[in-house]
């Protein structure tokens, strides 16, 4: 099962938590019984399906309570779902741009009030707990491309399962540390606030470093493509340069070119674009 969504994800090391939460992971990394990324994409989206077909207001995922993990120069490194959490911002997220009639007919006003008061609940009693994971659907938003490098890029075309066209293990992840992620961030805001007038760009990018500013300085740094990359044949994803791309036009415009950033930003948004237009190509 599928969503077509990328994801952002920190890996902070289990140290970093508070007690309680690092008896939890702990304990649950002992255990040994961990997801692998694209077999906890898919949990994710199953539980979100089983949601939605459900009775209102009862549309939340349920999942258990899990985390990716990973070692880094022996650290271990845990990255929390808190999938219930980021389902509850996920429907704010959804309904806040739209008329309050269409909102309605796609999220009912009963189970966005119980999200919303679920969700306010949450950071009542956690105060210094934070979400670890961004998805987008449909694309994978040019301000994250500032985090990572191309050679910090991995490329898995996968393999089609016997007898089947479904492919497994399928691709395209980018990984870098946090101290390289925020210098990136920084030496961004820096050109941008320097040579654009577009103060909606420069404020996502100000988000974003905020969001970094919360982990632990020895973090990691996931950009993954999740189910987008089932929307691009191999040439396409072989060919995704995305962060080369947008590293070239930052580069461009700090030195007074616009044109030839003009061109970088060009081709990463016209990926872009192709992939937000399967959305309404049914």
């Amino acid at each position: 099962m599928t969503a077509f969504a990328a994801h952002l994800r920190v890996y902070e090391p289990v140290a970093a938590f508070d007690r309680e939460e690092r008896r939890h992971w702990e304990a649950y990394v002992r255990a040994g019984n961990i997801p692998t990324v694209q077999g906890g994409m898919a949990m994710e989206q199953a539980a979100a399906v089983r949601a939605v077909l459900g009775r209102v207001p009862g549309v939340m995922p349920v999942v258990g309570e899990h985390a990716f993990v990973t070692e880094v120069d022996g650290v271990t490194l845990v990255c929390p779902w808190r999938t219930r959490i980021r389902a509850c911002e996920a429907i704010g997220d959804f309904r806040d741009p739209l008329p309050e009639e269409l909102a309605d007919m796609f999220v009912p006003r009963a189970a966005s009030e119980v999200a919303e008061d679920e969700l306010e609940q949450w950071r009542v009693e956690h105060p210094d707990l934070h979400t670890h994971i961004m998805s987008s659907t449909w694309q994978v938003p040019l301000r994250w491309f500032i985090l990572v490098e191309a050679d910090e890029r991995e490329v898995s075309l996968g393999t089609a399962a016997a007898g089947t066209t479904r492919v497994t293990g399928r691709s395209l992840v980018y990984r870098t540390a946090m101290s390289r992620a925020r210098r990136r961030t920084a030496r961004a805001l820096a050109v941008l606030r320097r040579t654009l007038d577009d103060g909606l760009v420069t404020a996502g990018v100000e988000d974003l470093g905020r969001w970094l500013e919360e982990f632990h300085p020895r973090s990691l740094v996931e950009l993954d493509y999740g189910g987008l990359v089932h929307l691009l044949d191999d040439a396409e994803l072989r060919q995704d340069e995305s962060a080369r791309d947008v590293a070239e036009a930052l580069a461009a415009l700090a030195d007074g070119e616009p044109v030839k950033a003009a061109g970088a930003y060009g081709r990463v948004t016209a990926r872009m674009k192709a992939l937000q237009g399967v959305e309404s190509a049914n």
